[in-house]
């Protein structure tokens, strides 16, 4: 190797974030991340088939703690309105409240009224002061709520957009009024939202094809989801979206979406198509100077697409074994949770081949988070 091979080597590298470890989970795998106003961290924990005592913590003095408490937990089989199910994502408003979004759908079973919800908490005083039901032609059967963003400029309190990630059914985004509580599906089962199929899209993971057995026996793209990933533009005016088993991006227009005057096809004849994000991805985040962040679980990365539309490597870590959720704090760090999702046994023939401890990672990028308030 040459002097001038290893200088541009170095430079490369140098050139990459730095990856900072901020905790490590020895128990049930993690999704979802958040950090508050004032620093504090909240995650959450799908029930997927691990022991989970609690599906939401908040992380205090090197310890998960249930959050807001035991009881919220504790989901009562007789009311699934009660207390949480199995929590998909958490996350901070602009307002500094902390949002918890529940799937209702342990193991991805089919939904059951009062399962999925959205549910808001004051961190001031650790107290609930909204729980939003979807009614059940909002939240399908086949729903899976998998992340959520907010403008509260709109309406009277404002908007929450959230991607259906159905694994076995219609994908698409779904829109909810705050003020009202009111819901509606928009983009239901567009192409755009939609999982791609094997022939067209083949998942790498390290290094080897990341592939689902079907009950038939023909494989899949591993964890075959739709609609996922979420951003908002830095002026609210379009809604960044991904399926899980892709590599494309796509937006669409905000007020599109929230105007109930617009038929689907109209809402649909304002996505735009904005290209390959260079590996296929789990979570989106944005900030407040039009960057868009997309996590990278085919190459063990964090990628970076600059307001003029170019993708560049931020993080490149092996480290990353499936980087799944990204938020961006008011501290200057992009935070992310690296869950080894694709070595659960139904991607490996049965054979469980994660490796704890998973691992909540930071990197500093210096620039403030997008809040629409």
């Amino acid at each position: 190797m040459s002097t001038r091979q290893l200088d541009d080597e170095l430079t490369i590298e140098e050139s990459l974030g730095k990856l900072e470890p901020v905790f490590h989970f020895t128990g049930a795998m993690p999704t979802g991340v958040t950090v508050s106003h004032l620093g504090r961290i909240f995650v959450n924990f799908p029930k997927w088939g691990d022991d989970v005592a609690f599906t939401v913590s908040e992380i205090r003095d090197n310890k998960t703690i249930p959050y807001p408490d035991e009881i919220m937990n504790q989901t009562n089989s007789d009311d699934l309105a009660a207390a949480f199910v199995s929590v998909q994502s958490v996350v901070v408003d602009p307002v500094d409240r902390l949002w918890v979004l529940d799937t209702g759908s342990p193991m991805l079973q089919p939904t059951k009224c009062g399962g999925p919800k959205l549910i808001g908490i004051d961190l001031s005083t650790n107290k609930i002061i909204k729980k939003i039901l979807f009614p059940e032609y909002i939240a399908l059967p086949s729903t899976y709520l998998n992340d959520v963003r907010f403008d509260l400029r709109r309406g009277e309190e404002g908007i929450a957009y959230i991607t259906d990630s159905a694994q076995n059914g219609p994908n698409g985004i779904i829109v909810v009024d705050l003020a009202t509580s009111t819901s509606w599906r928009r983009l239901h089962d567009h192409p755009s939202t939609k999982p791609e199929r094997l022939k067209n899209f083949l998942p790498m993971v390290e290094g080897r094809p990341f592939l689902e057995y079907q009950p038939d026996g023909s494989p899949r793209p591993g964890a075959s989801m739709g609609s996922d990933g979420i951003a908002i533009s830095s002026d609210g005016s379009r809604l960044y979206y991904c399926p899980l088993n892709s590599r494309r991006l796509y937006s669409v227009d905000a007020n599109a979406l929230v105007d109930h005057a617009r038929d689907d096809k109209d809402v649909a004849d304002t996505i735009v198509d904005e290209g390959d994000k260079g590996g296929a991805s789990d979570g989106l985040e944005s900030d407040a100077s039009g960057n868009i962040y997309s996590t990278n679980y085919e190459h063990n990365a964090i990628m970076r697409r600059s307001r003029d539309g170019i993708w560049e490597t931020l993080i490149h870590d092996s480290r990353l074994l499936w980087p799944d959720t990204l938020s961006l704090a008011t501290d200057g760090y992009l935070y992310v949770t690296a869950n080894q999702l694709h070595r659960q046994a139904k991607f490996n023939k049965g054979h469980d081949l994660r490796r704890k401890p998973y691992t909540l990672f930071r990197t500093r990028v210096d620039v403030p988070p997008i809040l629409l308030k």
